[in-house]
């Protein structure tokens, strides 16, 4: 249902809905994950994700055909950002990075995810960005309170983040989801507490912090759909679908 304030809010129903969808899509990124390897091609991944989503009756990849972007999931490569396009000629290799951002339409309610896998042994610094991003994102969940307002989660993820001398990402943000793959409200990965609109049972969010090692500042190659990192260093990219409860927040796109 809409209310007043612009939010789009999801009936207790509707929200179980959703976290069967998001239970496919975890189900999803761990089958992924175990094909993740040097050699693979990213367009693989792709085909693997389309179909392991379509042998579940009532899912299919809300990805696929959206704004015209040709794959099934987006697949980012070590400094792409997000929207990276599968290809059967991109191929992993070791010490890769690969973000696997995947959305599930399931009875007509959606859910997104992302996850940034390791390709064989990676160095360090590498992994600490993925540490630390993933770090972030359990921040901004935890931030995600009917007390809290948008600017809590953003505030919570910046300080992660930059305590670690990484930077985030200005001009992508989480957003709305449910009813439709992306929503009005906008949830930046950075902000001040208490500041933005306030929290409300029934909203469903897509936290997102995409943290860069080098400079926060983006460039979209010509394709028109690859975001990559200004430096050409590499970035990182979590994502989870929550519920805003009076409970507290709830993952939905966990088994």
């Amino acid at each position: 249902m809409a209310v007043g304030s612009g939010l789009q809010l999801k009936s207790p129903r509707e929200i179980d809905t959703m976290a069967r969808g998001g239970a496919i899509l975890a189900a999803t990124h761990a089958f992924v994950k175990t094909h993740v390897q040097p050699g693979v091609s990213t367009g693989e991944l792709d085909r693997l994700a389309e179909q392991f989503i379509r042998d579940h009756a009532g899912a299919e990849p809300a990805f696929k055909g959206l704004y015209g972007f040709p794959g099934a999931v987006c697949i980012s490569v070590n400094e792409e950002i997000v929207h990276g396009i599968p290809s059967n000629k991109r191929i992993l290799n070791s010490g890769d990075i690969v973000s696997v951002d995947i959305g599930v339409k399931f009875e007509g309610m959606f859910t997104d995810a992302a996850i940034t896998h390791p390709v064989g042994v990676i160095d360090e610094v590498t992994q600490r960005l993925l540490e630390v991003t993933e770090r972030s994102l359990a921040a901004g969940i935890a931030a995600a309170t009917t007390d809290n307002h948008v600017g809590d989660i953003g505030a919570a993820i910046q300080a992660v983040v930059e305590t670690a001398g990484f930077s985030i990402v200005r001009e992508l943000v989480g957003h709305g989801v449910g009813f439709a793959p992306h929503e009005e409200i906008q949830i930046p990965n950075y902000g001040k507490a208490k500041r933005g609109k306030k929290l409300v049972a029934g909203l469903t969010i897509a936290i997102e912090p995409m943290v860069n090692v080098g400079t926060a500042k983006t460039r979209t190659l010509g394709d028109k759909w690859t975001v990559v990192t200004l430096d050409g260093k590499r970035s990182a990219h979590f994502e989870h679908t929550i519920a805003v409860t009076d409970a507290g927040p709830r993952v939905l796109t966990v088994v």
